[in-house]
């Protein structure tokens, strides 16, 4: 269709476009692409706009799309001098449009990114949340390459690719890599996220931490127009088969708005979980389980919007889950017998996470010199972490029970500054400054000091180039140097015995961390048909200091190895879209010169290994809209990783860091806007890489693992404008199973079957 022109006058020789997309309901789609043929292209802004300037006046067609939306196109032609406004308002529908990520500081289309990249919209959050609102489970049954949740309350072996990945809360650094408490996954509840954004491998624009690439979580932001609206949801799930005592419960109610200038969103969710069963209705007490747990999550975001190009946001999101159950685990026989829940008292407190405060101070401002933007933020993050009350400790002597404390402040300095190539194309430079303030430690609830305070700086400045060379194609590279030091006052080792026995005393010091990491990637997008990049990217952490320090055998700092893991990262892939079908392909290896991988140390206690490590593995995607209504999709990843030992022999890494193959699918049909239902199947496959000691059994997590099918059922139905439901069920078959974490860990205690068939009932109320 030919849209009229706004005449604005003729003294100009070229014209404007100004762009608009929202949705059925008039909200903003923010990063909405937008192509203009043989013009200028880009995304919408966080207010769903798109402004063209200094075009050369002619026909253009105008293409507005977005993962999750139906594509539109417009017609237009601008004569000399005009200004043109052009509205699009996207239909939901099953549209495999190209996304935008904008974890690596900038918002930018995936196909110019030269690595891989999922990303979790809105939508896609909420029909996961219907089955499972633990984040942990909506990662793992959708991200290739991410392992499989562990239906507990901690994410141990979830790992990215076999290696830690750093977890993100609107780029406040959520992993506490100085001592991984595993529980970085699990920091935010879902009804407050806008979408997730996981970047694949080892990434220099983020510090500590990201050797197997990074999680962000981003939350929402306010309704555009208008100045007060909510939504209330409201749950009950429960055992299906076996449901007596398995009734839980969740409240959730937002507001947020417009008034003038300032824009606002409140939150709050309460979330519990009863009683869980297995598939043949013994109840799941494991230690760090989810039966049984609270759930509280608080957030607010306030923007005051000081002209058109400037800015400040301030956020607050506090997490908190904890279990207090009035089963206990009765321990059971790994590979013979599960352990199960009896009635009984946990003389410990609650498991799990106690709290996690995220603080954000960020100012913006689009109209510096040069075209320039900054992106200055100041952050807070304040988390602790309860482990499992133990009647015996295995490291140390007596009962205890131990919680990591980890408080990291931090300020981050974003600029970009665009720039041209006289002929040869486009390109920009995001540069910056990280500093970061991260104390870590791991103590026991009666006083007793585990891992002693580790006090980090880290001064990171980095820079990001990109250049659009010849249009199509894109070459990015990049620098950071990383100038830490960790000081940690004189300690003494945990005793093993009565009287102090077996502790070690341990002058302390400043441990200095100094590394400069590099990446640099090609992507080619002229054709849809045939989008290829190449990268190499490295990564740095300062990983498990904790558990190195805790198991000291020397008197000094400075004897201990504590040398940082820094990660190669080689991978090369493509997307390709042939009219209904969407394809991504990923091959990688990563290598580090010196790892820090977890092994038995014979007592069944994980020690820090330092050995060379090399990973590799693949990924599949594929996507296909059928028609409007149905479509079918799925993924496979597989990954397998291996150390060095000093005799020369190659040694397979264990089932903490590396996954078995994962694959991933769904049917799914949409009726009418109002109606929409997807069968999902997660499977886990085989994984045998260890033999048995000498004692005959396996040591910690080097049992095997068999391959384990499951499907799960989301639907959700919209009754009108303001009313809808949406329904979960999770093991929709009722299979008897047990959990990757619960056969590679081959220890009794966490050798218990995973949750048998769940549903979830949730009504929503918008206003």
């Amino acid at each position: 269709m030919m849209i009229p022109a706004r005449l604005l006058g003729q003294e100009n020789t070229k014209a404007d476009l100004a762009i608009t997309v929202t949705t059925l309901d008039g909200a903003p789609l923010s990063y909405a692409t937008i192509t203009i043929t043989g013009g200028k292209s880009g995304h919408t802004d966080e207010q769903g706009k798109f402004i063209a300037n200094n075009i050369k006046p002619g026909k253009y067609t105008i293409t507005a799309s977005m993962v999750g939306y139906q594509t539109a196109s417009k017609n237009v032609d601008v004569a000399v001098g005009q200004s043109l406004d052009v509205v699009f308002t996207l239909q939901p529908g099953n549209s495999l449009s190209e996304v935008v990520v904008t974890a690596g500081r900038k918002a930018e289309s995936i196909k110019e990114v030269p690595s891989s990249v999922s990303i979790l919209n809105e939508r896609q959050v909420k029909e996961q949340m219907n089955i499972n609102p633990s984040v942990a489970a909506i990662l793992g049954n959708t991200i290739p390459g991410l392992g499989v949740a562990t239906n507990k309350a901690n994410n141990a072996g979830q790992t990215l690719r076999g290696r830690q990945v750093l977890v993100l809360i609107d780029g406040i650094p959520q992993s506490t890599p100085l001592m991984n408490g595993s529980r970085d996954i699990r920091t935010i509840d879902p009804a407050v996220i806008e979408r997730v954004e996981v970047i694949k491998g080892a990434t220099s624009i983020y510090g500590n931490g990201s050797a197997g690439g990074i999680i962000n979580f981003i939350t929402k932001k306010p309704v555009a127009g208008k100045s007060f609206t909510g939504l209330t949801s409201v749950g009950i799930s429960g055992n299906v088969v076996h449901p007596a005592n398995t009734l839980g419960y969740r409240f959730s109610q937002m507001f947020s708005g417009n008034i003038n200038r300032f824009s606002y969103v409140v939150s709050g969710t309460v979330n519990y979980t009863g009683v869980q069963k297995d598939a043949k209705g013994n109840v799941n007490a494991q230690p760090d389980g989810l039966g049984q747990s609270r759930t509280y999550n608080a957030f607010v975001k306030s923007n005051y919007k000081i002209n058109d190009n400037s800015d400040v946001t301030a956020s607050y999101n506090l997490y908190t889950s904890t279990q207090k159950s009035d089963y206990v685990n009765v321990i059971g026989k790994y590979g013979v017998k599960p352990s199960v829940g009896q009635k009984g008292d946990d003389p410990g407190e609650s498991a799990g996470t106690p709290y996690n405060h995220n603080v954000l101070l960020t100012y913006q401002n689009r109209a510096l010199p040069l075209n320039s933007s900054v992106d200055l933020s100041a952050y807070y993050n304040g988390f602790q972490s309860m482990n499992r009350y133990v009647a015996q400790g295995s490291a140390w002597y007596g009962p205890g029970q131990t919680k990591i404390q980890s408080y990291k402040k931090g300020v981050r300095l974003t600029l970009n500054t665009p720039w041209k190539l006289g002929n040869w194309g486009d390109g920009n430079v995001t540069y910056g400054l990280d500093l970061l303030n991260d104390r870590t430690n791991q103590i026991l609830t009666d006083g007793r000091v585990y891992i002693p305070d580790m006090n980090m700086v880290n001064l990171a400045p980095y820079a990001q180039m990109k250049l659009d060379i010849l249009t199509n194609l894109v070459f990015k590279a990049g620098i950071r140097y990383e100038n830490a030091t960790v000081t940690v006052k004189d300690y003494s080792t945990i005793a093993k015995g009565p009287n102090n026995q077996g502790s070690i005393p341990v002058t302390g010091g400043k441990i200095p961390y100094n590394a400069t990491t590099f990446n640099a990637g090609l992507r080619y997008n002229k054709y849809d048909l045939f989008n290829p990049f190449v990268s190499f990217s490295q990564g740095f952490a300062i990983t498990e200091l904790g558990r190195i320090l805790r198991s000291a055998t020397s008197n000094t700092i400075e004897t201990i190895n504590t040398k940082p893991v820094i990660t190669n990262n080689y991978e090369a892939g493509f997307s390709s879209r042939l009219g209904i079908v969407n394809l991504t392909a990923a091959y990688y290896i990563s290598t580090s010169n010196l790892g820090a991988n977890l092994v038995d140390n014979g007592n069944g206690v994980l020690v820090a290994q330092r050995e060379p490590e090399n990973v590799h593995g693949y990924e599949l995607t594929a996507d296909v809209n059928l028609s409007q209504q149905w479509s079918v999709g799925g993924s496979y990843a597989y990954v397998e990783g291996k150390s060095k030992q000093p005799n020369g022999a190659q040694v397979y890494l264990n089932g903490l860091r590396i996954a078995p193959p994962k694959a991933t699918g769904y049917l799914g049909f949409r009726s009418d806007n109002k109606f929409d239902v997807k069968l999902y199947w997660i499977y886990t496959g085989n994984r045998d890489r260890f033999a048995v000691r000498s004692n005959g059994l396996y040591a910690n997590s080097e049992g095997p693992v068999k391959s384990i099918n499951l499907f799960n059922l989301g639907a959700n139905y919209k009754f009108n404008t303001k009313f809808s439901a949406g329904l979960g069920i999770e093991n929709l078959f009722n299979k008897a199973y047990y959990p990757v974490v619960a056969q590679y860990r081959a220890m009794d205690a966490d050798y218990a079957m995973g949750v048998g068939t769940t549903a979830n009932l949730n009504l929503y109320y918008s206003f």
